[in-house]
């Protein structure tokens, strides 16, 4: 078995990292437009935009993917780094490569001077729960939203 490497994304890697954005998206039951995507790629490249991401390889194939954003606080002096969207692809769960996705996160955000990494996930996603309860600590908090007009 190949190696895996966690490694930022880069320029040249989109026909790689969408597959498992799709692959995202289905596993969540929605649908993100293109145009979005297209953004989103964009913005993840983009050294000004407080996000980027990372994928995980295993020799030529892009197995993973993690997402992270940065932002200020009212709580800290230093950010926070938000993990928005992590997946890895079904063949490949359960072998570590979830964990070492989110450690490449909490490396990044701990070298940029982040006080805090922190993520969502749903309520029924108790898999990657079993991962979660064992690398980080349950707020207590819950979400709710509302969507804004476009």
């Amino acid at each position: 078995m190949a190696e895996i490497e966690i490694r930022p994304l880069a320029a040249g890697e989109e026909a790689a990292w969408m597959p498992l954005w799709r692959g995202y998206q289905t596993f969540y039951q929605t649908e993100i437009p293109a145009e979005v995507s297209a953004l989103t790629w964009t913005r993840l490249l983009d050294p000004s935009e407080p996000m980027g991401g990372a994928l995980a390889w295993r020799g030529t194939e892009a197995i993973g993917l993690v997402h992270h954003i940065r932002h200020r606080s009212c709580w800290t002096a230093g950010d926070y780094c938000y993990l928005q969207d992590l997946f890895v692809a079904a063949e490949a769960r359960g072998t570590g490569i979830g964990r070492r996705l989110i450690e490449h996160v909490y490396e990044r955000a701990a070298a940029e001077g982040c006080s805090r990494v922190y993520w969502l996930t749903h309520e029924t996603n108790t898999d990657a729960m079993q991962l979660y309860d064992r690398i980080a600590q349950r707020s207590g908090f819950l979400q709710y939203r509302r969507m804004l007009p476009a």
